[in-house]
């Protein structure tokens, strides 16, 4: 069907019915899921390997069973990888120091602002069709994203400089709505649940492919892939995890210690 909206939008009509099936991302359901907020932290998972094998164990299945069970109309059903957000800049970020002053366009959610304001940057909320010409025009001095979204949309002509700093590596839920699922029989929702979960690694190949082939297109434009000491960077948003996740101190506990 036509273009819905917004995500908030989407959800909703998840809730009413009227989109079956969706993948979310977790800022969304956050207000009525607490949990989810914990996935959405800074460094909360040390790099893509060990998110992927905390959705993939007791803690990611714990969570859609919350999401399911939650108020919200849904059953959630599988993870979807979103990828590794790292930081892309106009100037090069080869340090902590490097960061100091710049502005950094954010997801508008409060705790993303702050991660950079702890980073010693200025986190800047916009939409994401306005960056393009935020960066050419110095608006902003850099953005974070995985590498296809920033191939796509073409931010690599004003920022040169990607620096693996991976703060953020965000897992997305695919849900389904209660109301459909109430009309399947057991057996259909059974082979729902089979399919969503052979998903959940399918997309994950897929996944791989697209961001190294966005990565090698990245560099061949001239981009200019950064590796850092994250350490400073984890150390500098200690005061983030302590203060939105403090409600989660034990399951933050039980992501770290998956290896």
């Amino acid at each position: 069907g036509g273009v819905l909206g917004s995500e908030k939008e989407v959800v909703e009509q998840v809730q009413l019915g009227a989109v079956q099936m969706t993948r979310v991302s977790l800022g969304t359901l956050g207000p009525v899921v607490p949990d989810v907020n914990v996935f959405n932290m800074p460094f909360v998972f040390r790099d893509h390997e060990h998110m992927r094998k905390v959705i993939d164990g007791d803690i990611g299945q714990e969570i859609l069973d919350k999401i399911t069970n939650s108020e919200f109309n849904m059953v959630g059903l599988a993870w979807m990888d979103g990828g590794v957000r790292n930081l892309y800049t106009k100037e090069p970020v080869r340090s902590l120091e490097d960061l100091k002053g710049m502005k950094i366009r954010v997801i508008g959610n409060p705790m993303f602002i702050e991660t950079f304001n702890a980073l010693g940057a200025s986190g800047i909320a916009m939409d994401t069709g306005e960056i393009f010409s935020a960066l050419q025009s110095g608006v902003i001095d850099g953005a974070e994203n995985n590498p296809p979204t920033m191939l796509e949309h073409n931010h690599f002509r004003n920022a040169k400089y990607y620096s693996l700093t991976g703060h953020l590596i965000l897992p997305e839920p695919i849900v389904i709505s209660k109301t459909t699922w109430n009309k399947l029989s057991a057996e259909q929702q059974d082979l729902v649940k089979k399919f969503a979960k052979e998903a959940q690694f399918e997309e994950r190949k897929l996944w791989d492919e697209k961001s190294a082939a966005s990565e090698a297109k990245l560099k061949e434009a001239g981009v200019e892939f950064i590796e850092i000491d994250k350490k400073p960077f984890f150390d500098a948003t200690a005061s983030i995890r302590e203060k939105y996740g403090a409600p989660y101190a034990e399951l933050i506990k039980r992501i770290e210690a998956v290896q």
